[in-house]
């Protein structure tokens, strides 16, 4: 089972990688062509003051960008990824947020301009946790195992195993006496220069 993990961990990672830059993607992009609605979307939560809400707002979706066209060529993926966790929890907070305030609006997180207001916001609420909490788990996973295909990293060396790893190791085998003869030759035989007792030498 770790054997077959290990040869399919590399493109499970590659997919996971994908994903969410195709994810980050999508929410940025209409954010970057609406910023004044997306300064609406970020007041409307009511979470940052208003002293902020205009850079926070702009600098969102440049962020969101940022780690699309880094997951999308895979540098310095573990660090993105970790960041990515962080900014899906920030997201999830903010949902919940306005959740339990019982604030009335859409979330907008892949479009701009929630509608506030809103009859019954729980059913977006739950469908947007619900889809961040896949985010998130998509992300952490790219965390433990960053090493994928086609990547920046791997051409110059980040998120690859140490070279000295020692395979049989990591496979969990081990090679017996029984399995290789000179193993065993190497058991029987004294190393040079060790005490051999008095009736060995004389049975020779």
């Amino acid at each position: 089972m770790r054997q077959h993990f290990a040869a399919a961990q590399p493109w499970l990672s590659t997919a996971a990688r994908v994903f969410l830059a195709g994810v980050f993607l999508l929410s940025s992009w209409p954010k970057l062509n609406d910023p004044e609605g997306t300064v609406r979307s970020v007041r409307a939560y009511e979470l940052v003051p208003e002293a902020v809400v205009h850079p926070f707002a702009y600098g969102l979706p440049l962020l969101e960008l940022a780690i699309a066209l880094l997951l999308l060529v895979g540098l310095g993926t573990r660090l993105i990824a970790l960041g990515t966790s962080a900014l899906m929890l920030v997201f999830m907070l903010g949902i919940a947020s306005a959740w339990i305030r019982g604030l009335s609006i859409d979330c907008g997180c892949f479009s701009v301009s929630p509608e506030t207001g809103v009859a019954d916001p729980v059913p977006g609420y739950i469908k947007r946790l619900v889809e961040d909490t896949g985010f998130l788990a998509a992300a952490v996973f790219l965390f433990r195992w960053p090493r994928s295909r086609f990547s920046l990293d791997s051409v110059i060396g980040l998120g690859e195993p140490p070279a000295d790893v020692d395979t049989e190791a990591d496979t969990g085998t081990e090679t017996t006496a029984d399995e290789d003869p000179d193993l065993a030759t190497q058991a029987a035989t004294p190393e040079e220069g060790a005490d051999v007792p008095a009736d060995v030498e004389r049975s020779r």
